[in-house]
């Protein structure tokens, strides 16, 4: 295990992460976070950074699954993101984008330290740990299931033919956040023919296909427009829409749309 904490990595890509930190240069001590503990009035997102071409990342692909099972009514919301800088190793995620390895690279500026490596899970925006780490991550989960958020998240959202428009009410965001929009891809299966993961049939569970991230409006009231992916319906995807907090990465608000309603929710 490295200090800069990537793992199973060639040789090569590790130089060229240890590369991309360098560039990165960002100060190591991570900001100070306030919470206040109420019981039961919290919400964790979960943000797993994941790729078929990686052989560490099926059990922290199996990890979400099994934890997606068991947050039914729960306020526990989960995003995969696949990281394309794998796909030079032999297998091209079709799953995969440079804008989930470049947000990635944000969480490094924002975590103040060198971590990029999968897997990786963030919760809520405030810590990290290996993706398979189950005991790591319940406790976050737990922890933030307790924590009381300051801002809210309200939305509205209709398909109106290839694009979706989502309107949102939030209250109590710190100035300057961003409102973001996931497109979501329930399940899917693939079966990886090279690379790390050859000759595997891989599960993979709420696949972000498309993030949209839109400066939030100063009076907490607004409207974004994002195009749907290709393959795009109601019943096996969803929408997933954050606040976050620009300076430290936080996750201040969280909310899925509902397609089948006009009303804030």
């Amino acid at each position: 295990m490295k200090n800069i904490k990537i793992w199973g990595l060639t040789t090569s890509f590790i130089i060229s992460a240890l590369s991309l930190a360098a560039f990165i240069g960002i100060d190591k001590t991570p900001a100070k976070k306030a919470t206040t503990k109420v019981d039961g009035k919290g919400f964790a997102v979960l943000e797993l950074f994941t790729s078929e071409g990686c052989s560490s990342c099926p059990p922290a692909d199996e990890l979400l699954a099994k934890i997606q099972q068991e947050s039914q009514g729960k306020d526990i919301y989960l995003l995969a993101y696949h990281v394309d800088y794998w796909n030079r190793q032999g297998w091209k995620d079709v799953f995969s984008s440079v804008d989930f390895s470049n947000r990635q690279i944000q969480y490094g500026r924002w975590f103040g330290g060198s971590q990029i490596y999968t897997p990786q899970v963030i919760v809520n925006g405030k810590a990290e740990f290996v993706g398979s780490d189950e005991s790591a991550l319940r406790n976050a989960i737990s922890g933030e299931l307790t924590t009381k958020p300051n801002a809210t998240l309200a939305l509205q959202a209709h398909q109106d033919g290839e694009k979706l428009v989502v309107q949102y009410q939030s209250a109590g965001a710190l100035k300057g956040s961003s409102f973001l929009i996931a497109i979501v891809q329930k399940t899917a299966q693939s079966k990886v023919e090279r690379g790390e993961n050859a000759g595997r049939t891989l599960s993979h569970v709420q696949i972000v296909r498309k993030l949209q991230s839109d400066a939030l409006n100063a009076t907490g009231n607004g409207s974004s427009t994002i195009a749907l992916p290709k393959g795009f319906n109601a019943q096996n995807w969803e929408v997933l829409c954050m606040v976050q907090d620009q300076t430290r990465g936080e996750i201040l608000a969280v909310a899925k749309a509902d397609l089948n309603t006009n009303a804030l929710k």
